[in-house]
């Protein structure tokens, strides 16, 4: 997938009229995601607590101050696939040391996904963003 903004994201979706757009919006970023390697497929970088199969990996580029985090991530299921894309968008680029300040929740409130996502749905991506958080931490 090709870079995304998250502030691309939200300028989409306050264009879309209804959440039947906004969902295949949703899918469509996740079709844009590049597949996760089978090898990178491992318990290591399985996401728990999710209801569909999901996988984040990550690459580090730079050093010290200037070290940059860059996810990777699929899932078994489209509208997941979307949501990790978004997730993404928040988190990819930018350096270790800013990383673990965003609060993805309130940024991801920006979108009002959690008003239209099942409840499955919703612990999956707080599952995700809890993933990252630890990876941020262990970086």
């Amino acid at each position: 997938m090709t870079s995304i903004e998250f502030q691309e994201i939200i300028d989409d979706f306050s264009v879309l009229d209804d959440w039947e757009d906004r969902y295949r919006y949703i899918i469509d970023l996740g079709k844009k995601l590049r597949p996760l390697p089978t090898t990178l497929k491992t318990e290591d970088t399985k996401v728990n607590g999710c209801a569909s199969q999901v996988w984040l990996a990550y690459d580090l580029e730079g050093e010290g101050d200037t070290k940059r985090i860059f996810f990777k991530g699929e899932s078994d299921a489209l509208i997941v696939k979307g949501l990790i894309a978004i997730v993404l968008a928040l988190y990819n680029g930018v350096k270790i040391s800013d990383a673990d300040r965003i609060d993805a929740l309130t940024e991801l409130d920006k979108l009002g996904l959690q008003e239209h996502l099942s409840s499955q749905r919703s612990n999956g991506l707080r599952a995700m963003i809890g993933k990252i958080k630890t990876i941020l931490r262990s970086s």
